[in-house]
């Protein structure tokens, strides 16, 4: 493992944990507003970070929005990977009309921008974080089924895979056995790679008011809502750019280069 995918996944884990731990740690309530402390400086009044326009605390804000950016890619990404993964080993197991028609659905999803995908279905059912994962889900299933159909075709013509069926072993052996063994390593990789993705289309769709809304604790909300006060708070708006940066970087970094995946 490189240097730089060690320190990729100390960030992931780092954010994780942040995460888990949640906006208790800070002392204070994420929604709760204090006029009295509108845009105040980090350290004041115990706001580690300072507080918002509406004197909501920064910090606990960013674990809040940490917990659903995290969680929400992380569950598109997985759902996007088992359906990508399973049809990829379908469509080059079956072949012919099986493999033909799946291809040409994945080309169409292709065909169509991801972020505008997303951002369609965002729109016609707003402030809904379902909608989110469904069309970062539908979005993302196309890359691992790709991958994994162009691998497993390799694979399947390998000496270890036809003297196993051969013998007759089950398809479950031969999957769990050459095919997965194979796949894994780059299959995660993409994950990250998609994961990064969702993060930067969620904090995007945030903040052009698409999809979650305000007082929702999301990235891109707080870049929106925060935007007007960038002259007199500049370190107020900084704090969601910065997570929304430090976890992309870790993710891709965490990743590995294009090349590894496609190795």
């Amino acid at each position: 493992m490189t240097p730089m995918r060690i320190l990729g996944l100390a960030g992931l884990l780092s954010l994780a944990l942040l995460a888990v731990l949640g906006p208790d740690t800070t002392g204070f309530d994420p929604a709760r507003q204090d006029l009295r402390a509108i845009l105040v400086p980090p350290g004041t009044y115990g706001h580690i970070l300072g507080t918002d326009h509406l004197g909501r605390d920064l910090a606990a804000r960013l674990l809040a929005g940490a917990r659903i950016t995290l969680a929400l890619s992380a569950f598109a990404v997985l759902s996007a990977a088992i359906i990508g993964v399973g049809l990829g080993i379908l469509a080059a197991w079956t072949g012919g009309a099986v493999d033909g028609a799946l291809v040409t659905v994945s080309n169409g999803v292709l065909a169509l921008p991801g972020l505008l995908l997303v951002l369609l279905m965002a729109a016609i059912v707003p402030d809904s974080w379902w909608t989110l994962y469904a069309g970062l889900a539908l979005t993302l299933w196309v890359e691992f089924f790709r991958l994994s159909r162009t691998r497993s075709k390799v694979i399947l013509r390998s000496p270890a895979v036809q003297a196993s069926r051969m013998m007759g072993l089950p398809r479950a052996h031969i999957v769990s056995r050459h095919l997965w063994p194979d796949l894994s390593s780059q299959i995660v990789s993409l994950a990250a790679f998609g994961a990064a993705t969702a993060v930067t289309a969620l904090a995007t769709l945030g903040f052009i008011s698409v999809g979650l809304r305000p007082p929702t604790p999301e990235w891109g909300i707080m870049m929106s809502e925060l935007l007007p006060s960038w002259r007199l708070a500049p370190w107020a708006i900084g704090a969601p750019i910065f997570a929304l940066a430090f976890t992309v970087l870790s993710l891709r970094l965490a990743a590995g280069s294009q090349s590894e995946i496609e190795a």
